[in-house]
């Protein structure tokens, strides 16, 4: 092939290409490399256009490769393993992320993806949804709430953790084995989130669809904050498990909340038209590999209803 020739098709054509066959189809597929199946279906439509063939019997279910297409496949997949041979993984990338996955998430990503340079990235929830927009980090990883504004961002949700009080230990409620929104609501309490700004954290949610104000006398992004002025006898906590269960707990106790009715979803945010090198798929597949953190509350033994 004359170089100039090659410059007529795009790699993202190959890769959905190999999806498609790979996985059985292009919903499997779209799941599979983390894209919209419009786009999957869009890049094969592409790439049957240049080379002027069909490549997948689209009338069969699940979809089948033509005798083109199978002519084709073991191409295109040597295209893909000669170009991760190449690139083998080496590269950059700029992961964002909120404290408490900091401390649990990242270190066993960088762990397992010692040939990538991974450059840390932490921030509130709303500050990383800015960053991944504006191209300052290449994924993040915060909860689904608040709900992002872009829509230029897509996620995958990769676990759920329940909400948890947190109060002295001390506290005449310390040892109660559950307390609900009701009695909590009673309570001076410190909330996570912002404290200005209209979006809505699970705590509140929480509260709200339960027809409670309750007053929340500090909020902070921070959970050593939140377990500091709880020590000091400023307010009962209320946030998500893995916030507190990261940090020091001396002189704290972790109560389930039964009626919380709201979990935290934890998801891996993408800009949907960014392309993805090589170092950002490893990760990506990295990331999306971890067990889910545990929900037994470490100072208690109990696990929070969900």
């Amino acid at each position: 092939m004359d170089l100039t020739t090659a410059y007529g098709y795009r790699l993202d054509w190959v890769v959905s290409f190999v999806a498609v066959a790979r996985y059985g189809g292009f919903s499997a597929a779209a799941k599979a490399v983390f894209r919209g199946q419009s786009r999957i279906s869009e890049h094969v439509a592409e790439l049957e256009k240049a080379l002027g063939v069909q490549l997948f019997d689209r009338s069969a279910h699940p979809v089948a490769l033509t005798p083109e297409g199978r002519a084709l496949l073991p191409a295109a997949e040597e295209i893909l393993h000669r170009l991760g041979e190449l690139s083998t993984v080496r590269g950059q990338v700029r992961f964002g992320t909120y404290p408490s996955a900091a401390a649990w998430l990242f270190p066993q990503v960088a762990v397992r993806r010692p040939e990538v340079r991974l450059l840390l990235v932490e921030g509130p929830s709303i500050e990383l949804e800015r960053a991944l927009v504006q191209g300052e980090i290449d994924l993040a990883i915060r909860p689904v709430h608040p709900l992002v504004v872009s829509e230029s961002l897509e996620h995958r949700v990769l676990w759920r953790e329940p909400l948890v009080a947190v109060f002295a230990a001390q506290h005449p409620l310390a040892t109660q084995p559950s307390i609900g929104l009701a009695e909590l609501a009673t309570l001076p309490l410190i909330s996570i989130g912002e404290s200005s700004g209209g979006r809505q954290f699970e705590s509140h949610l929480a509260f709200a669809s339960a027809g409670l104000s309750p007053v929340s006398v500090y909020r902070t992004n921070q959970p050593q904050t939140l377990l500091s002025l709880v020590r000091h006898g400023l307010g009962t906590g209320v946030t998500n498990a893995l916030a507190v269960t990261t940090a020091n707990l001396d002189g704290v106790r972790l109560v389930p909340i039964h009626d919380a009715g709201v979990e935290r979803q934890v998801a891996l945010f993408l800009h949907r038209d960014r392309p993805r090198t090589p170092a950002l798929t490893a990760v990506i597949d990295t990331v999306t590999s971890v067990d889910p953190p545990t929900s037994t509350l470490p100072n208690s033994g109990r696990t929070p209803p969900v």
